[in-house]
């Protein structure tokens, strides 16, 4: 995977241990797979950063972070993805995600208006909550399915691409050492 990407872009992990306001979680924030990069604490990252993502509820990346640290999940990735419903989606996400639950449990959904607001939210809220919490946490499940499997996939991918492209490297540098020299 992208390694030398995911390191530009992630904050350093000293610096995360020694935030003073996160010093309530002592020791927890010292184990390794929070901040390694391998296939599998960055799988485990992508699922809990999808799945609390499309859960319908505030303070996600707390959640995603605590989930993170008792998965062994790769801390900033867990926390970064939940910004997957950020004030630019999160309206069209959870609308999708309200039409699916709506849609498992057999109710009329809604249409949404064309300005939606917190007020408009607070007056729906008792009728369309239910249909939200079932699609979200469907929606939330397959995600976190999908970004775990799909990240062994990519990563197993990736590797046996750069193990092809390193074979041919060597076939060719072989096949050349045998060539004959011609002498002039």
């Amino acid at each position: 995977m992208p390694r030398n990407f995911i390191r530009r872009y992630t904050p350093d992990a000293e610096k995360v241990r020694n935030h003073r306001h996160l010093q309530f979680l002592g020791s927890h924030l010292h184990a390794h797979d929070l901040w390694h990069l391998n296939r599998e604490s960055v799988a485990k990252g992508f699922a809990v950063g999808f799945f609390w993502a499309l859960i319908p509820m505030p303070m996600q990346m707390i959640f995603a972070s605590i989930t993170a640290i008792l998965w062994r999940a790769n801390l900033p990735i867990s926390f970064a993805l939940v910004w997957i419903t950020n004030p630019l989606t999160i309206v069209p996400v959870f609308y999708l995600l309200y039409l699916l639950g709506s849609w498992m449990i057999g109710a009329e959904a809604m249409d949404l208006p064309h300005d939606v607001s917190i007020d408009w939210f607070r007056a729906v809220l008792s009728e369309i909550w239910l249909p939200l919490a079932i699609g979200g946490l469907t929606g939330a499940i397959i995600a976190g399915f999908i970004g775990y499997y799909g990240i062994h996939l990519l990563w197993r991918l990736h590797v046996v691409k750069r193990w092809k492209q390193s074979r041919l490297r060597l076939k060719n540098r072989h096949s050349a050492s045998k060539r004959p020299s011609v002498k002039r």
